[in-house]
């Protein structure tokens, strides 16, 4: 039988669809949803599958003010159970303004001709996680996309240049150590990014999923953990992102993406491993197959059914998302 994981609460936002369409990244969303289905799977993660565990923010959801309202949830979850254990996830954009320096998450309603004025800027970002009194927090921002998720160089170079043309006072860049710093401010407080600098944020080749959160997937699994392990632990998540990503991106592109994680804040489970039943004597090697093939399940549902997913239900064993087709 396996065990819930009753004090986990999770917010996952995928802005996907951008009111300014040409910033839409659809790929966020079967990310988060991908998470989700991993989250509330009994024989994985085993949240609980209810809205009073976990949230779901994606396009037109993922407004700026439901995202501070999501985490104001988060608070009053925070208060209310002394054990829960908190993760947010951030999938979209990330931008910093040349000329104050000021960094951005672009939410689903931004003004293009007003983004520091319409984006969700660090400092409130910043000031609504510090209001979660919990000792166990693990915020994950996969920002810093190429505009569309190019998969290739030639591509993504003409959507540099269109970015360039368009929004010349702002830069495309994963959080600065300064603005992480700022976000695990108190006891047990993590964040940890796709990448670092200007670096790219890539998909994988197959359009599936991002590589960053593929192997998150794997890491929710087991990937990071040792036979017997029946628990899985922020530090064993960090030292396998580590590894895995930039080998991932290295293989297929011929560039640099490495994540930055910061174990500073401590070390707290964050997830069941394998429904509490946890990895056997042969470790990872011998239940990756089968994890594998669980992802590819999770991803396939969600690439034949279309961009924009939202309402959970489960089908072939699988917690996956129903279609809203958008015109």
């Amino acid at each position: 039988m396996t065990e819930k994981f009753i004090h986990g609460y999770a917010l996952l936002i995928g802005v996907g669809e951008s009111a300014y369409s040409k910033l839409s990244l659809p790929v966020t969303v079967k990310d988060t949803q991908a998470i989700y289905a991993a989250l509330i799977d009994p024989e994985l993660c085993a949240y609980p599958d209810d809205k009073d565990h976990i949230r779901i923010l994606n396009n037109k959801d993922a407004t700026k003010a439901g995202i501070l309202d999501g985490l104001n949830w988060l608070k009053e979850k925070a208060e209310s159970d002394p054990d829960a254990t908190i993760f947010v996830y951030y999938s979209g954009h990330g931008w910093v303004d040349k000329n104050t320096k000021r960094y951005y998450l672009l939410q689903h309603d931004i003004k293009p001709t007003k983004i520091s004025g319409s984006a969700l800027s660090a400092a409130d970002f910043t000031e609504a996680l510090r209001q979660i009194q919990s000792e166990r927090l693990l915020v994950v921002i996969d920002s810093c996309h190429a505009a569309g998720m190019a998969t290739s160089k030639d591509a993504d170079l003409i959507l540099d240049k269109k970015f360039d043309e368009e929004f010349e006072d702002f830069i495309r860049v994963a959080p600065s150590k300064g603005f992480i710093n700022e976000l695990k401010q108190g006891k047990g407080r993590l964040v940890f990014t796709s990448s670092e600098g200007e670096q790219k944020s890539w998909i994988k080749q197959d359009q599936r999923n991002s590589i960053y959160t593929y192997h998150f997937l794997e890491a929710l699994q087991g990937a990071g953990n040792k036979p017997g392990d029946t628990e899985v632990r922020v530090s064993n998540i960090m030292n396998y992102l580590g590894q895995a990503v930039p080998e991932t991106v290295r293989d297929l592109y011929k560039v640099e993406q490495v994540p930055q994680n910061d174990m500073t804040g401590g070390d707290f489970v964050i997830a069941k491993l394998r429904g509490g039943k946890g990895l056997p004597d042969k470790g990872w090697e011998e239940v990756k197959p089968e994890a594998t093939q669980t992802i590819y399940k999770i991803a396939d549902v969600i690439h034949q059914h279309g961009k924009y997913i939202t309402n959970i239900v489960k089908a072939e064993g699988i917690h996956i998302g129903d279609v809203i087709h958008n015109s």
